[in-house]
């Protein structure tokens, strides 16, 4: 059953700026522990590369919050979602601490999926239940 269905578009361009300006202070703010590291090795072989890497996970993590219904309120936080891919090069969630609990006591399931073009870009998330909610998870 599906849950929810969130979607976002991001200016790189916006993000470009914004990177400028604060530095890797907004980086460290919106990616997690693996994405960070990934973002620092694209950035440093090609800034370019970098850049849309960040911009595909902020739309994620939009996305996300958005299928789940909660925008970015407690206990959706910048670093307690990742995206990460498998070998495949498949995208997918990858949740931390007070989310993972929270996201799981609901049996839910992420699948994402992130583009950039040029200018943009842009990410998809459904959230489907795939076992029933635990019996002491509030709606």
């Amino acid at each position: 059953m599906i849950i929810g269905v969130g979607t976002d578009l991001c200016d790189i361009r916006r993000i470009a700026s914004t990177l400028e300006r604060r530095g890797q202070r907004f980086a460290e703010k919106v990616l997690g522990p693996h994405e960070i590291q990934v973002f620092r090795q694209r950035l440093e072989k090609v800034e370019l590369r970098g850049i849309r890497y960040l911009a595909t996970r902020f739309a994620a993590k939009e996305a996300f919050s958005k299928a789940i219904g909660l925008g970015m309120t407690w206990p959706m936080t910048w670093r307690a979602c990742e995206v990460v891919k498998a070998r495949s090069g498949q995208p997918h969630i990858q949740l931390h601490g007070e989310l993972a609990e929270w996201f799981a006591q609901r049996g839910w399931q992420a699948h994402v999926s992130v583009t950039d073009e040029s200018d943009y870009a842009s990410a998809f998330v459904v959230v489907e239940r795939i076992s029933p909610p635990q019996a002491d998870c509030k709606p």
